[in-house]
This record gives structure tokens, C-alpha cells and sequence, in this order.
């Protein structure tokens, strides 16, 4: 599942080629899952009419995580153990977990949140946090 924070970096001019590459190869692979959460954050940002039938074409084209009663159940909690473990973290972010652990999937984030939920739960992550960091140092 590539999270919305990693679309952003694929989708931008100053994007870290490694992850532009890995975001290339996974959907080549036919591997690239979503959900309508990530839709809505970068279909909600898109700037035009064209840039949003654009990539709402493309989205529409991926296999999608359902938000039923099952994944709400676990999206709560899950928000409520990691409050009990004092990691606050955006709604958002925790629906994004809940969906990638129903589907068993990786998330590919460039968001320190998931990094932080996987370090107590055991949500699989692959991360460019850190290159999004060097890219500001």
C-alpha cells in the first residue's frame, strides 16, 4: 500500500529518484494497493480539473482496502492502543494502518507516524522518511 505521503514525493518536481523508482517498479508489478482515505488526501489536494481526472483514472485502477464495520473496528483499536501507549497520531494515519494490516500489506510512507505505529504494533513499513529529511538539511 503506498501511502499518501509517498504518492506526494512521486508526484512531485523534487522527489527523491529512489522513491519515484520503487513507487514505478511496484505498480509494474501490479503489487500497489489503496484505499479511499489516500484517494481523498491527494485527489482532495489535486489543482485542476484535468490533474484530478487524471489521477482519479489511475487510482480507480488499483485494487482498493473496503472501510467496512471489520476495518473501522480495528481502526479503533488500534487508535486506542497506541493512545494507552501515549502515541497520539492524526486519525488519518491510524485508518491508513488498519487498512494495510486487513490487507497484510506493507506500507510505503515517507510519514514518520507509521514508522512510529510500527514500532508498536507490527505494521510493516518501508519508509522514505529519512530521505525526506535530507532533502531539507
Amino acid at each position: 500500500m503506498v501511502g499518501t505521503s509517498a504518492w506526494l514525493l512521486a508526484l512531485s518536481k523534487n522527489f527523491p529518484p529512489k522513491a519515484k523508482d520503487r513507487i514505478d517498479h511496484l505498480l509494474k508489478e501490479d503489487v500497489v494497493i489503496t484505499t479511499g482515505i489516500v484517494k481523498l488526501e491527494i485527489l482532495g489536494g489535486t489543482k485542476t480539473e484535468r490533474e484530478f481526472q487524471r489521477l482519479k483514472t489511475r487510482f480507480d485502477a488499483l485494487d482498493a482496502v473496503e472501510t467496512d464495520v471489520e476495518l473501522w473496528d480495528r481502526a479503533y483499536g488500534l487508535a486506542f492502543k497506541l493512545r494507552r501507549k501515549g502515541v497520539t497520531l492524526p486519525y488519518t494515519d491510524i485508518l491508513i494502518a488498519a487498512c494495510a494490516l486487513n490487507a497484510t500489506a506493507i506500507i510505503l510512507h515517507a510519514d514518520a507516524h507509521f514508522d512510529l505505529i510500527s514500532k508498536h504494533i507490527e505494521l510493516k513499513v518501508e519508509s522514505f522518511a529519512q530521505d525526506v529529511r535530507n532533502l531539507y538539511q
